[in-house]
């Protein structure tokens, strides 16, 4: 129950913070996702760091790992995740495997952006 806790505070930190960078006002003349954009890169980057942090240091509180992890970088974005996801995958030597999980996570999340308008609609 704690576990959940931990990541309940987290993801209610991660998506505050992603819903204040997104009040920010940018004059871009360009339809580039510039707020997402750096979003994702810098939950990637966090959740890259807490990862190694992780292996390197094992006494790291495994509630605290969650609480980085899991709540804040995933309500921050879920596409921290997936780019660590796609790391391991590609450093234990599943290139394949990691470029069809990347591929397929692009297209078929595309495709159910698309769908759940439509079924609005």
């Amino acid at each position: 129950m704690l576990e959940c806790i931990a990541v309940g505070a987290g993801g209610f930190i991660g998506a505050v913070c992603r819903y204040l960078i997104g009040l920010i006002p940018l004059n871009t003349s360009s339809s580039f996702p510039v707020k997402t954009f750096v979003i994702n890169i810098v939950g990637s980057f966090l959740i890259g760091m807490i990862a190694a942090m992780a292996v390197k240091d094992h006494s790291f509180n495994s509630r605290l790992v969650l609480f980085l992890k899991v709540g804040i970088c995933g309500g921050f974005t879920t596409f921290s995740s997936f780019a660590l996801e796609t790391g391991y995958l590609m450093e234990n030597g599943n290139t394949a495997i990691a470029l069809l999980y990347a591929v397929l996570s692009v297209i078929i999340g595309v495709l159910a952006v698309f769908a759940g308008q439509e079924m609005v609609r």
